[in-house]
């Protein structure tokens, strides 16, 4: 396996630890009061479902074509037709790194990413297929450095208020790598995780966003936007809460480092990376899904945004009520 580090830039927002003059956002208690009422509980661990994983590759990967697959999305009556089919250079096209073994979430998501240490690049691959000759399909997907910042441009995507940024190029809803934020395996065998995580909730703020998000799928008028960066008391002290050693890491990279709010999702969680087909390596007996649950949600608080961008995707939900 190659050298493995951090993903992006020590200075990247993704590696950066919350300051500790941090301020709390004033809506701090509104956004997360519908965290208390979630009805799937707490903060959920996603290791075997809806979750991304991450292949090695280098120049010894096989070779395989990744084709755009028709979809019937339309983006404000203009067809969505993907920019990033068969770019040239070292992104997708005919001749993308994929190992043998590589298979995309099995959930609906159906994410893929790849990573070449030696090069510094990353691919993320939204809805992917892996057919039976050994091609792939995927509805959008992109490639990047993963020695920069994390953080994409969204003039780099064509997007109009109401789209869904997904079939522009990025795999996350929020316009973010799909690999930011990610529990690795390896992070865990370690012993330390140092950047944020990955956060996706319920209830998301609809059309409302903020750095380092470049979009939005949130549907719930009032909610908690995406990009916005939650952060697990400090001075919690986590011994009451009886956690795993590998329960505990998350929690203090929590406390350390916050987490970035990338995506809508059926409950609220965070994203531990996807071991699918990777027999050689397991969750089990580092991490329970449910241990992170036992934390209850006053002890989390949403940092200060500095500016909030009114656009996103256009579907609806739901309205949620104030503090109470």
């Amino acid at each position: 396996m190659s050298q493995r580090r951090r993903f992006f830039s020590p200075n990247s927002i993704w590696n950066t630890p919350v300051p500790a003059d941090a301020e709390t956002d004033p809506l701090s208690e509104q956004y997360l009061q519908p965290w208390a009422k979630e009805p799937t509980g707490g903060l959920h661990i996603n290791l075997d479902w809806f979750t991304i994983p991450v292949y090695d590759v280098d120049a010894s990967t096989p070779r395989r074509p990744v084709r755009q697959m028709a979809t019937p999305e339309t983006a404000k009556g203009r067809s969505v037709t993907r920019r990033w089919q068969y770019r040239q250079g070292p992104g997708f096209g005919p001749e993308v790194p994929i190992p043998d073994s590589a298979m995309p979430d099995p959930a609906g998501d159906a994410h893929a990413a790849l990573v070449d240490w030696e090069r510094g690049l990353a691919w993320d691959m939204w809805h992917a297929v892996r057919m039976p000759d050994g091609s792939w399909e995927s509805y959008t997907g992109m490639h990047y450095s993963i020695d920069g910042d994390g953080v994409f441009d969204r003039a780099d995507f064509d997007t109009e208020n109401g789209d869904s940024i997904h079939y522009h190029g990025p795999g996350r809803a929020a316009g973010v790598p799909i690999i930011a934020g990610l529990i690795m395996h390896h992070e865990i065998l370690a012993g330390r995780i140092e950047h944020k995580l990955a956060l996706a909730a319920r209830w998301n703020g609809l059309q409302t966003f903020t750095w380092p998000a470049t979009w939005t799928d949130g549907r719930t008028i009032g909610g908690l936007p995406e990009g916005a960066v939650v952060q697990l008391d400090p001075r919690l002290d986590l011994k009451p809460f009886d956690l795993s050693d590998g329960a505990t890491l998350i929690a203090r990279a929590l406390q350390e480092y916050g987490m970035v709010n990338v995506d809508t999702a059926g409950g609220t969680v965070v994203y531990a990376e996807g071991l699918y087909g990777q027999p050689d390596r397991s969750w089990q007996g580092l991490l329970d899904e449910n241990e992170l649950k036992r934390i209850p949600t006053e002890h989390f608080r949403v940092l200060r945004m500095d500016a909030i961008i009114p656009m996103g995707d256009a579907r609806r939900g739901r309205q949620i009520e104030g503090p109470e």
